[in-house]
């Protein structure tokens, strides 16, 4: 009975319906991954065009400091402040560089991986 050409036509049909599943499954693992790394790379951008804009920004502010401190300690003070002034923001920044970066950072990749 197990051999009969109904069993054997049910049986391939099944075969044949697990390959178009099986199929399906890696279209949608393949978008998932392309959906994944498109909002990876978005991310990426954003955050580069921001960095760059903040940095010319930062860049012209400190060149307005230091003209306008030159006028009180002269232009070899002023640019001394000035790097005392950054070097005192790097300091700050690697004491707090978990709560600052690290843990947002950890936070927004498991939220894009994960899909939560």
């Amino acid at each position: 009975m197990f051999s009969s050409d109904r069993n054997i036509g049910i049986i391939g049909r099944l075969v044949e319906l697990a390959r178009h599943y099986f199929g399906l499954q890696c279209e949608y693992i393949k978008l998932g991954a392309i959906e994944k790394s498109v909002r990876l790379i978005t991310a990426l951008v954003i955050v580069a065009v921001l960095a760059l804009i903040i940095i010319m920004t930062l860049i012209f502010f400190s060149l307005a400091a230091t003209v306008w401190l030159s006028d009180c300690i002269g232009y070899a003070g002023a640019f001394c402040v000035v790097g005392a002034f950054y070097l005192v923001a790097f300091l700050l920044f690697l004491l707090f560089r978990k709560p600052l970066v690290e843990r947002p950072l950890v936070k927004f990749l498991t939220d894009v991986l994960m899909d939560r």
